[in-house]
């Protein structure tokens, strides 16, 4: 389990090591997203809250980043914060988010990030339920929800 002093500390000394990388041009991150998708993943934006699509699923399933389908979260740890954003306590596994600090807009945060292509997804804040303590305040265009139901 994650916990502040964990995203701290990779978000300060390095992140996890990912199973694997996603790197593509701009152009073709591009051609592949959306508008609102590209603006907000590669651009590093907001959707506005309580606007995303997936703010009130919460059926059994998985969550993968919109950009390179990486599995980042299970529907087990999903829950209603009431920010108007899907939140989740912890990711799917370890290596799955990438951690930075983010100083824009006069506050400091973690910024949470896909690990394997470098997806602005939301951010992180010690504000969550126990037992990790850990809220991840994601954009909802910034994910794919897998319903465990439809899987083949």
């Amino acid at each position: 389990m994650i916990y502040w002093k964990d995203v701290i500390n990779f978000a300060k000394n390095g992140n996890p090591t990912p199973d694997s990388r996603v790197e593509k041009t701009e152009i073709e991150w591009l051609k592949m997203l959306s508008p609102e998708a590209f603006r907000i993943t590669r651009k590093k934006g907001t959707e506005r809250s309580f606007t995303g699509e997936l703010c009130k699923v919460y059926k059994p399933g998985e969550y993968s980043c919109t950009c390179c389908d990486t599995k980042l979260f299970d529907s087990s740890v999903k829950y209603d914060s009431g920010t108007g954003w899907p939140s989740f306590s912890q990711p799917i596994q370890e290596n799955a988010i990438k951690y930075e600090l983010d100083e824009s807009l006069g506050m400091t945060r973690v910024e949470a990030m896909c690990n394997t292509c470098d997806a602005h997804l939301g951010h992180v804040f010690k504000y969550g339920p126990k037992p990790s303590g850990l809220r991840y305040c994601i954009n909802s265009v910034a994910l794919r929800y897998i319903d465990n139901d439809k899987k083949i």
